[in-house]
């Protein structure tokens, strides 16, 4: 098979793990006989030193003529410390989001048997720990109008909007997946104060019939954040909005022991992005000390949601695993055993395919 793969490294250590990730995906490729060919665009703050724009047109058009979209990190300090610029790398990541129509974020939850002890819970706690959250990504309070402060600037105001078509197409992925796994949804909301979260939950319990198969539980968002640490083992899939997901999907990505470990997907109906959790960790960019395998696992990801080849996601799974029992991994996660490079696990990884 032929696939085109959009690269859009970006900012910080973005370029160094997206490196990495390709060795990898060329190295499936080549064990499972693809043709795979990639087309390389800029993002975030490295498209604004470029074009003055963090999610140029021409990147735009990189992303859709590929079949998916790997990508890197978006961040630079110089705009994280300036309250007042006016263009900011994270800009070109909600545009890209929205241009590209991927209203849904999928980020699993799992731990590795060798590393659960650096899991900051207890070990009966966090042992086998496998949920998956679905965030919906292109609605709520970080794209609502009206937004903005009074004239005389002290007082500011969001606006969180949703329409139960953005809810019922979240939650149906939602559904559709629970029925793959463990047939438990749990629908995140704080139906309780929220106009909105109240739609969502009549919009979930409007579609449980047509999942016979599938428990459904609802929970306020506070709730959820206290047992993601109590008992993270209750879950399966959880749905939720934009805000609430950002918050909680953050939470539960250091249940697996390192944020440099998780992978998540963007999707909508026409796109699919796949990308680490972490962020650009600009202190670290260029020593060649990044942890990659969050990116290379979202390359596993790619395979198997915008593929539809599972033993090719799982080739990487694989491999990922035999890196963390073996030792061949970065500072991050070393442990006062001899650390790698960055470059060097991508390496290891691409030859062990």
């Amino acid at each position: 098979m032929e696939m085109n793969i959009a690269l859009l490294p970006g900012d910080g250590i973005g370029p160094e793990v997206i490196a990495q990730a390709v060795k990898v995906v060329k190295a499936v490729g080549k064990k499972f006989g693809h043709t795979i060919n990639f087309e390389e665009a800029a993002v975030g703050a490295a498209a604004i030193d470029l074009t003055g724009n963090p999610y140029p047109d021409a990147t735009h058009e990189v992303c859709l003529r590929a079949d998916a979209v790997l990508f890197g990190a978006i961040g630079d300090p110089k705009y994280d410390n300036d309250p007042k610029a006016k263009v900011r790398p994270e800009q070109g990541l909600l545009e890209m989001r929205k241009k590209l129509g991927l209203f849904a974020n999928i980020r699993p939850t799992f731990t590795f048997p060798s590393l659960i002890h650096k899991s900051p819970l207890k070990l009966e706690r966090v042992e086998g720990v496998d949920f998956v959250f679905f965030r919906e990504l292109t609605g709520g309070i970080y794209f609502g109008e009206p937004r903005g402060r009074n004239e005389q600037g002290t007082k500011a105001f969001d606006t969180n909007v949703y329409t139960k078509e953005e809810i019922t197409r979240l939650a149906r992925m939602g559904f559709e997946a629970a029925q793959k796994r463990r047939k438990l949804l749990t629908c995140v909301d704080k139906a309780n104060v929220l106009a909105t979260s109240r739609l969502w939950r009549e919009t979930v319990q409007e579609l449980a019939p047509e999942y016979p198969d599938v428990k459904v539980e609802y929970e306020f968002v506070d709730a959820v954040a206290m047992r993601l640490i109590q008992w993270p083992k209750a879950y399966d899939v959880l749905i939720t909005e934009n805000l609430f997901g950002d918050i909680l999907t953050d939470e539960a990505s250091v249940i697996s022991g390192s944020m440099g470990l998780m992978p998540s997907a963007s999707v909508g109906i026409e796109n699919k992005l796949f990308e680490p959790i972490h962020g650009s960790y600009p202190q670290a960019a260029g020593k060649d000390i990044a942890n990659p395998l969050a990116t290379v696992l979202s390359a596993a990801m790619m395979f198997e949601y915008a593929f539809d080849m599972k033993a090719e996601a799982q080739a990487i799974s694989d491999v990922v695993n035999k890196s963390l029992s073996e030792g061949i991994v970065t500072e991050d996660i070393a442990e006062g055993a001899k650390a790698y490079k960055t470059s060097e696990v991508g390496d290891w990884l691409a030859e062990n395919v």
